[in-house]
This record gives C-alpha cells, sequence and structure tokens, in this order.
C-alpha cells in the first residue's frame, strides 16, 4: 500500500502547483489520474495551445507551463499513479483515508485532494449529418494535438468559445485557409481575443462566417467539404476543407467522485471558500472540479486555492501545532 500525507486525485496544472505549496509545508503528496500523463487537458487536449493569462508569462505554451510545474515540484519528490482511476474512498477515521483505483493499487493519505479539473470528460458533439463518418483520422477531429498537421491544409473551425478563438487566432498563419463558423453574432470568449479574430477577419487572413451552421460533412473516404446554412437568410452553401474542428467544449462526467458524499452542485463540488475544504473533512476541490459563488474557471485562480488549500491541511493534519509563515525568498526551496 502506498502512503503519503496528500494525495491528489488528478494530476492537471492545479495539482501539480499543489504538490509545491504542499511541499513548502513539508507535506509528501502522490497523485493519481486517469490519464497516462500528467498535465490534465493542457496535455492530453492541447499540449500546443498558447496561454497568455499566467502571471508573468505573456504567453506560454501549454506543455510548457506543464514541464515548469513538474520541475518547480521535483524538490518535494511527489509519487505518482497514472493510468489508473480513484474507484472508491474510505475515511476510516480522521486523517485516515483509503483509496483504491480501478487496477487495485491502494493509497493510504491523511488528506485527499480533489484536483479533477472537468472530471472524466468527453467532446460535446454537434448536430451534424455524416460528422462521425470521418472521425478517426479522416478529417473530424474534437481537439488539436499538434499544429504543425494542419500546415498549409484548409481548416473549419466550429464554435464561439475561447478555445475556438484562441485556436483561429495561433492557426491563422499555419493554414492555407481557415474559416471559423459560429452560429451567432456574439461570442463567449474574451473580448480582447474577439478583437483579434475581427481584425484577422477584416485583414483576410481568416473567413469568418456568423449566424452560421454546420448541416453535414461530406467526402469519400475523407472529408472533403462542409455543408453551411446561413440561419438568417436560409441561404446554403459549401466550403471545400480538409479538417473540420468542432469546439464546443467538454461533457463533464464526476464519474465514482458522485458516490463519495460531498455536496454536490451539478457536475461540481461545493467548498468553503476559507480553505477550499468540502462538507467531508479532510477532503478538499480545488480547481475547475469545485463550485462557489464568482467562481471563475481559471489555473490562476486554481493555484491560489491550491495555496489556502495546503496551509489548512498542514493545520488538518497537525492539529494544535503552530506554524509560521516564511516567504519562499526568505527561506529557499528545500528538498526532502
Amino acid at each position: 500500500m502506498i502512503s503519503t500525507d496528500l494525495v491528489i486525485v488528478g494530476a492537471g496544472p492545479v495539482g501539480l502547483f499543489a504538490i509545491f505549496e504542499a511541499g513548502l509545508l513539508k507535506m509528501r503528496c502522490h497523485l493519481v489520474d486517469y490519464l497516462p500523463q500528467v498535465g490534465g487537458q493542457l496535455s492530453e487536449i492541447y499540449p500546443k495551445k498558447p496561454i497568455y493569462d499566467i502571471p508573468g508569462f505573456p504567453s506560454v505554451l501549454a506543455q510548457e507551463l506543464v514541464d515548469n510545474l513538474m520541475k518547480q515540484a521535483e524538490p518535494f519528490k511527489p509519487g505518482f499513479t497514472l493510468g489508473e482511476r480513484i474507484e472508491s474512498l474510505e475515511k476510516k477515521d480522521e486523517r485516515d483515508f483509503i483509496l483504491t483505483t480501478n487496477m487495485g493499487t491502494q493509497i493510504h493519505a491523511k488528506v485527499v485532494v480533489i484536483a479533477a479539473g472537468l472530471g472524466c470528460f468527453e467532446p460535446r458533439k454537434p448536430e451534424v449529418a455524416g460528422l462521425e463518418k470521418f472521425e478517426n483520422g479522416k478529417g473530424v477531429n474534437y481537439m488539436i494535438l499538434d499544429p504543425e498537421k494542419y500546415r498549409n491544409q484548409k481548416m473549419v473551425i466550429a464554435g464561439g468559445g475561447d478555445s475556438a478563438l484562441d485556436w483561429a487566432i495561433f492557426l491563422a498563419d499555419v493554414c492555407s485557409e481557415l474559416t471559423l463558423v459560429h452560429r451567432s453574432e456574439s461570442f463567449r470568449g474574451a473580448p480582447d481575443s474577439v478583437n483579434k479574430v475581427m481584425k484577422l477577419a477584416e485583414a483576410g487572413k481568416i473567413k469568418l462566417l456568423l449566424n452560421t451552421n454546420i448541416l453535414s460533412a461530406n467526402g469519400n473516404d475523407k472529408l472533403e467539404s462542409v455543408e453551411l446554412i446561413n440561419a438568417k437568410t436560409q441561404e446554403k452553401n459549401t466550403i471545400i476543407t480538409d479538417h473540420l474542428i468542432p469546439l464546443f467544449g467538454l461533457s463533464p462526467k464526476l464519474g465514482p467522485i458522485e458516490n463519495w458524499k460531498l455536496n454536490l452542485d451539478k457536475h461540481a463540488i461545493e467548498v468553503n471558500t476559507e480553505d477550499y475544504s468540502t462538507n467531508v473533512s479532510g477532503i478538499y476541490a480545488i480547481g475547475d472540479i469545485n463550485t462557489y459563488k464568482n467562481k471563475l474557471k481559471l489555473i490562476l485562480c486554481g493555484f491560489h486555492e491550491a495555496s489556502l488549500m495546503s496551509h489548512s491541511a498542514y493545520k488538518y493534519i497537525n492539529p494544535g501545532v503552530k506554524y509560521t509563515m516564511k516567504y519562499t525568498t526568505v527561506q529557499g526551496v528545500h528538498e526532502f
């Protein structure tokens, strides 16, 4: 059996940063993730996508951020169980949890930290005729792993959120032709990204089709074209393309976490914002998996939550022990 101070369910960016914050307080961490590598959505869905809202980094690639977080965590020698999912959680006593994975691995921990992002997720697929025919490498994908795959290719991106906008901006100089299709006139993404997309469209770098829906995906062995319809005029037209990328977000599923007697609001775990603890003592939830008033699903907010959680977990593990916080500029970072 694996023994640790904190078991962190989820090895995305917030879970990785929690290793560092816990390590500063001399607490050991063991992370479990169903994905075969660390990084969560950043590594699995968009490793080469630039991120613009990490303090101190005007722009950083998703995988680069993950790599840096791993380097930051190295001195604290975390443990990892990857490619396995926590199936059951048993609370034996205060500061005494036993978690078991689908592969039978058992982990004994004093504190449980849920940093599972959106939980088990799958892409939301639009109702488009012929879409599934061109999945699995035939032209339709729901995530972009390697932008270079699309160099000098024709692409249609569908969606109006941050992911669709960011990829349209990034791929404007990669694809030979890029069309962004959105069913509305307004976007759900960041205003700055919207402005950039509008300027690219005005400059002829991309084609922007608003109030437009995709009717069908067409071709023989591979995708060759998509048929579109204007929602206002009902006019139909066809675009020749090599790739169609529908980016309509992910459908979250909590999986076994739903059975852990936690207070839930839809697909998220309710927490106390003083320390991001749940209704079960010794269990915390940080990052996109939690919910509270004015919640923002941003990586930097998850980093803040990991910091407060770690200090609360220290007090929970060491009741009555006084801890005086010292800045890293004073005490440095000491390896275990």
